[in-house]
């Protein structure tokens, strides 16, 4: 264990770094080292069944991690994508794979499981590929995660599908092969993980002392990850699907953030060895013998796929450039479909040859879509985003104004009427037609343009404005605007909206010295609200909160230079949090030690010393 131990790690120092300089991510170098030290290359390491069950956790850390950032409403919000894009995205391509599988020569029984198989994507490929370009919040990758996490909630269904086929199984023999009650035994897990996660989770971390002691909160936190796939997996669900539920659950949760840094290190490490043991099941030999049936099947396999995803990305209404990465990032098969395989295989419906072929042609597909994704980032993406068609804005007619207005939605507004009592003229640009329109039936000037464009901003008057004020809702759009007005205009001074405080971070890099975060300033006169309706005098309640104002803004610019490391944030955020009580502290001790003084001063004197003087009579000086 400890030669294959060392053997793993040499394997991923050496691989992951070159893979990653060579521009094709991490996921490809790790496969790479599987393959030259699994049974087929080097064969330094022979147990690959023992590694793939350990590694396997990683996965399902991943999809918890995922569920911790997803909130329950943000699911809601994403239920069209899921149950629409995602159910058509699974049964077009299986039911074109399953069609060309049967032309083949395989039995419709073998084509409809090598279809459903086939048309499933990796998580554990697809996240960390997206994740390395930061491109999982745009459209492509909202909409590749909707895909996949259909394709988990799917998987037991199709499991449990796959014994209907054979031959026989329409008339069971034993209550065990009853479908229902696979269907019944998922119910009661997931209703379990859903009690487990609202009701005792909290609890117990609370029991333990929360994130103050730290081997323990670890323990339980693997434990909760462990557990609840293992709960997941004896109902037959996807153990990866199990985390994700108990990640949402935790997703509101005060442990939020503790948590993320407790799993990471682990599911990082364990996710490489998934990787790696997917590498070494490469039969070398198999595809020797068969290359060309091998490169027949994964080239068809990557076409149809992604030539179907392309199609639905364009229905959905992607652009060109967003609909390109999203039929490329799912082009591969999932390890999901190694269990659908090995079930089909041992219930007759797959033979021995084929189900190595197309378990081969899994693993070949996951080695070959990180290559065609750099490819295409590189190559194809920036010419598609050039060649977008831009919509035809409206030319802009006004005189040059000392302030143009970036966005003119609620924030916008008001700081147009603000301007317009004051008599001051101001431009604004809004990028929605549909914003435009009914903003002027109530009588204000606004222009359709995209303030992210160097050409529309000159034309607003950007080079003879005084302020340009970013009052934008989607972030990337706001850095995008920044950007250029600070290279095209860079005597233009600018106020920009953040919409967070990472938002705000990322402002900060670049050149934004005071971002105007959105719900601070309102949340600070709704906190002086509070402390007047309960009974808080109103000069206590507005020292303390222009206290908590200038702690908040120091600790967002210290912040500022680790903000991407999010152990040192973490750390950084109990002590800013420490600092705050400390300062509250020591302002309440100030206080109460300058009304003592004030009492002292009046029982010698019998008079307020801080009380004006009477007034002396004429002529009189002052002791």
């Amino acid at each position: 264990m400890l030669i294959t131990l060392v053997a793993l790690l040499a394997a991923s120092v050496v691989a992951v770094p070159l893979s990653r300089r060579a521009g094709f991510g991490s996921v490809l170098g790790y496969l790479v080292a599987g393959v030259a030290i699994g049974p087929g290359g080097l064969g330094v390491v022979h147990d690959v069944g023992q590694i793939a069950g350990i590694a396997g956790l990683g996965v399902v850390m991943l999809l918890f991690l995922i569920g911790l950032e997803v909130r329950p409403q943000r699911l809601w919000v994403m239920r069209r994508a899921v149950f629409g894009l995602g159910a058509a995205q699974l049964l077009l391509t299986g039911a074109a794979l399953a069609l060309l599988a049967h032309r083949a020569g395989v039995s419709w029984q073998g084509a409809a499981v090598l279809g459903a198989g086939l048309a499933m994507s990796s998580t554990a490929i697809v996240l960390p590929m997206l994740a390395e370009r930061d491109l999982l919040t745009s459209r492509a990758g909202r909409d590749g995660f909707a895909v996949l996490l259909f394709q988990d909630l799917a998987f037991i269904p199709l499991v449990a599908a796959v014994p209907l086929l054979a031959s026989g199984a329409s008339l069971p023999h034993s209550a065990d092969q009853l479908p229902w009650l696979h269907v019944a035994r998922a119910a009661a897990a997931v209703i379990a993980i859903l009690i487990g996660g609202r009701y005792l989770v909290r609890p117990m971390f609370r029991a333990i002392g929360g994130a103050q002691t730290a081997e323990l909160f670890t323990t339980l936190a693997l434990l909760i990850v462990a557990g609840t796939a293992a709960l997941a997996h004896a109902a037959g669900l996807s153990m990866s699907l199990g985390a994700f539920m108990a990640g949402v659950l935790l997703s509101n949760s005060e442990y939020r953030h503790e948590l993320q840094a407790d799993i990471a290190p682990f599911e990082g490490l364990l996710l490489g060895f998934f990787f790696i043991s997917v590498g070494m099941q490469a039969n070398l030999h198999f595809a020797a013998a068969h290359a060309r049936e091998l490169i027949a099947a994964v080239a068809v396999l990557v076409a149809v796929k992604a030539g179907i995803a392309f199609v639905l990305a364009l229905i959905a209404r992607q652009d060109r450039a967003n609909a390109v990465r999203f039929a490329l990032a799912l082009p591969q098969g999932s390890e999901f479909s190694f269990i659908l395989f090995a079930t089909a295989s041992a219930l007759g419906l797959l033979d021995g040859g084929r189900a190595a072929l197309a378990t081969l042609a899994i693993a070949a597909s996951m080695m070959v879509t990180p290559i065609l994704f750099a490819v295409a980032e590189r190559l194809l993406i920036p010419h598609l985003e050039r060649e977008e068609e831009a919509p035809v804005f409206e030319p802009i007619a006004a005189p040059p104004a000392p302030v143009i207005i970036c966005g003119f939605g609620r924030v916008g507004q008001i700081v147009g009427r603000v301007l317009t009592m004051h008599g001051i003229p101001f431009t604004a640009l809004e990028r929605d037609p549909g914003q435009v329109e009914v903003v002027r039936r109530f009588g204000a000037k606004v222009y359709f343009g995209d303030p992210a464009r160097a050409d529309v901003l000159r034309a607003a008057g950007a080079e003879q404005a005084t302020l340009l004020v970013v009052a934008l809702d989607d972030t990337e759009t706001t850095l995008k605007v920044v950007e250029v007005a600070r290279h095209a205009f860079p005597a233009l001074r600018l106020l920009v909206r953040a919409r967070n405080r990472r938002h705000a971070h990322r402002l900060m890099d670049r050149g934004v010295t005071d971002p105007v975060r959105d719900t601070f300033h309102s949340a600070l006169f709704m906190a002086r609200q509070v402390l007047g309706a309960l009974d808080v005098p109103e000069e206590d309640a507005a020292r303390s909160v222009a206290l908590f104002r200038a702690h908040d803004e120091k600790q967002l610019r210290a912040a500022h230079a680790i903000y991407r490391d999010e152990k040192k944030m973490i750390q950084s955020v109990k002590e800013a949090a420490e600092e705050l009580t400390q300062l509250f502290e020591d302002d309440q001790t100030g206080r109460a030690e300058e009304q003592e003084r004030r009492k002292r001063g009046r029982g010698k004197s019998g008079a307020d010393p801080a009380a004006p003087e009477p007034p002396r009579p004429a002529g009189e000086k002052p002791v």
